[in-house]
């Protein structure tokens, strides 16, 4: 019997004792627009951090920005990864039909990523391309951490949250028996007790910790127990406070005390 996504993220979870997502998002203006710089840089910070990661999370903006050559290192970088290590490729991408189609043969087998971030605003037929991947995942846009998530995010629709009908998504692939395992984005800063009530218990991404300022407090008492995993991408790549390394170290353990774990001393 093959492993799903689910399984593989909560076995590297339950290795490290560690919930924390490190985002792989270089800004090439701090390598002095050195592409080769950057590349080592991102080698360094995965080899680093591997120890207290549970999951890796490139945003492949920040390699298009770069042009062809950064979505090639993308693929070099992410080919340097540890099998055993779940990639979160954040693409939020969303289309229908073919062109869907072709971006889920993209992430998940172009790019060999584990999990990709899906936009689920255009309806439940625009993430069907991506649901019959057997071992992969997918984190459905729910309640993001900025501020225009009021904007529609939270709004209601015959006394429904549009966030807890993008949670009813999840279900409705559960129930169909779709083989690619359907999680939520939730940022830290809407994580309230009353958000995850309305939200099945499935693999939450949770964005905003760090530079955006989210409290972790949100997430004590929910009983959930699908694997979630913290993200963190400036605050460990660009923070000031140490190297990488010590900042994921700092970040993890923070993470970990909040929801009651133990860091284990290696990967």
């Amino acid at each position: 019997m093959s492993t799903g996504y689910s399984d593989q993220l909560a076995a590297r979870s339950d290795e490290t004792g560690s919930n924390l997502c490190v985002g792989l998002d270089p800004r090439i203006e701090h390598h002095g627009h050195d592409l080769l710089e950057v590349e080592r840089f991102l080698d360094q910070v995965v080899e680093q951090t591997l120890s207290k990661t549970a999951c890796y999370k490139p945003n492949i903006a920040y390699f298009e920005a770069m042009g062809p050559e950064g979505l090639m290192m993308l693929k070099r970088v992410l080919d340097r990864i540890p099998e055993r290590v779940p990639v979160i490729l954040d693409a939020k991408r969303s289309d229908i039909g073919e062109t869907q189609r072709r971006y889920a043969e993209a992430c998940f087998e172009g790019f060999g990523a584990d999990a990709v971030t899906i936009n689920p605003f255009m309806g439940y037929d625009s993430l069907e391309p991506f649901l019959d991947y057997e071992g992969k995942g997918i984190y459905l846009l729910a309640l993001t951490s900025n501020p225009g998530s009021a904007d529609l995010q939270r709004r209601e629709s015959e006394g429904v949250k549009i966030y807890e009908l993008v949670g009813q998504f999840a279900g409705r692939a559960s129930r169909e028996g779709r083989q690619t395992d359907v999680g939520l984005v939730v940022g830290l800063t809407n994580a309230g007790g009353d958000v995850l009530a309305g939200l099945p218990d499935v693999p939450l991404l949770i964005p905003g910790l760090g530079a955006q300022g989210g409290d972790l407090s949100a997430l004590t008492g929910s009983g959930r127990k699908a694997p979630n995993v913290v993200n963190v991408s400036r605050g460990v790549l660009y923070g000031k406070e140490g190297s990488p390394a010590e900042l994921a170290n700092r970040f993890a353990r923070q993470i970990a005390e909040t929801l009651g774990r133990k860091i284990q001393k290696s990967s």
